[in-house]
């Protein structure tokens, strides 16, 4: 994004913010719609559309949920976008050493090639197919990962044969037990023990770091978006990766639909804010549905996890008539954030109003609404949950 900034620089301090703008437009869509192809593969009952849609914020039941079952339910690669950020897609591969898909030949059929990276699930230890999988993937130089699934379960059993056995029960020993036994025969490679039905235990927020650690800058972001708030350093990190864009969509704001804000000295494009913020509430899982999804699957009331929001940007639709009513009564005076230091040096009168103004805006909303995020989570899954 550097050479973009100077270009950017350049063509503010030579042409004036409306060209500036019309050259961020396409180059940010581009940015947003990065697309991101991820392979879920593993043996038939591995729990790996159970995974599909748990990272996606679906119930197995949900609408648009990979279809779940004790009997291989895939049978072709099967693409499911994320919903809020369609261009995060989980391809449900078909289970790894059945007689349509030999090991041997997985990956050719299955088009390996359109695949970011993959994520190799078992619900038991890691077998033969597994090894040889992985192996291959290495070897067409793509990245893996190991994901050991229903590790709620395998908990719950230890604890209840402690209990029959009279035995103290430690869980992580046991975690420990299993991560041992499930790569037993894999080469010298990390397992992240999940389970789909409670993101926020276990290995998922260490498996999410490491994927988008891994992944090349501009894939990163995509992914880090599309992630599940299960800690609250995830949605920290949301808060800055969507920060990071305020400035490109403030000097996006200096076209010709900004207009003054009845009532305050703001020129401001209105349109472009509801659609940002719009965006903002969806990747903090923030909206109606994510909402109801959650109080579900944490078996918390859905008027609970409302009353721990204090923004009315959470929940509600996000509308003209809601952005101008907060505008007037608490963010004209928003302090102005680093945006401006990317102007400095540029010899124009000022910082236009508009770019100004919707940085103020932007930086505002983007807080109310992730530290609605950070209360929803605490209030889901207790102050006491590990993050």
């Amino acid at each position: 994004m550097e050479k973009f900034e100077e270009e950017v620089k350049e063509l503010i301090e030579t042409s004036g913010p409306a060209e500036a703008a019309a050259k961020i437009k396409p180059l940010l869509h581009k940015h947003k719609n990065i697309p991101l192809n991820i392979g879920i593969t593993g043996e038939t009952g591995s729990g790996k559309s159970t995974f599909v849609n748990a990272f996606r914020g679906l119930d197995d039941e949900d609408e648009g949920a990979a279809p779940t079952g004790v009997v291989e339910t895939t049978s072709v690669a099967t693409p499911y976008p994320h919903p809020h950020h369609p261009n995060v897609v989980f391809w449900d591969l078909p289970g790894i050493g059945t007689t349509k898909f030999p090991a041997d030949k997985y990956l050719k059929l299955v088009g390996f090639e359109k695949f970011d990276f993959f994520i190799i699930i078992s619900a038991t230890r890691f077998r033969e197919n597994d090894t040889k999988l992985a192996e291959e993937i290495q070897r067409m130089g793509k990245k893996f990962y190991f994901v050991r699934s229903k590790i709620d379960d395998e908990v719950r059993n230890e604890k209840r044969r402690a209990v029959r056995q009279k035995k103290a029960f430690n869980e992580e020993q046991t975690l420990d037990k299993i991560r041992e036994n499930s790569i037993q025969g894999v080469k010298s490679q990390q397992v992240f023990l999940v389970s789909s039905v409670d993101l926020h235990l276990y290995d998922f927020r260490l498996l999410g770091e490491t994927l988008t650690k891994d992944l090349p800058a501009h894939k990163r972001h995509a992914l880090l978006l599309a992630v599940p708030n299960v800690s609250l350093g995830i949605i920290n990190q949301k808060k800055e990766a969507l920060q990071s864009d305020i400035k490109w969509y403030a000097v996006l704001s200096a076209g010709v639909a900004a207009v003054p804000i009845p009532g305050l000295s703001l020129v401001l494009d209105v349109a472009l804010l509801v659609s940002v913020v719009s965006e903002y509430q969806v990747t903090f899982g923030l909206d109606s549905s994510s909402l109801e999804n959650l109080a579900r699957s944490a078996e918390v009331p859905l008027n609970d996890l409302k009353a721990a929001m204090k923004s009315p940007l959470a929940v509600n639709e996000i509308s003209k008539d809601l952005i101008i009513k907060l505008l007037t009564s608490s963010v004209g005076d928003a302090a102005l954030t680093k945006v401006e230091a990317f102007f400095i040096g540029i010899p124009i009168f000022g910082i236009p109003a508009a770019i100004t103004a919707t940085n103020k805006a932007l930086n505002a909303f983007l807080s109310m609404l992730a530290e609605d995020a950070q209360r929803v989570f605490e209030k889901a899954l207790g102050l006491n949950t590990p993050v």
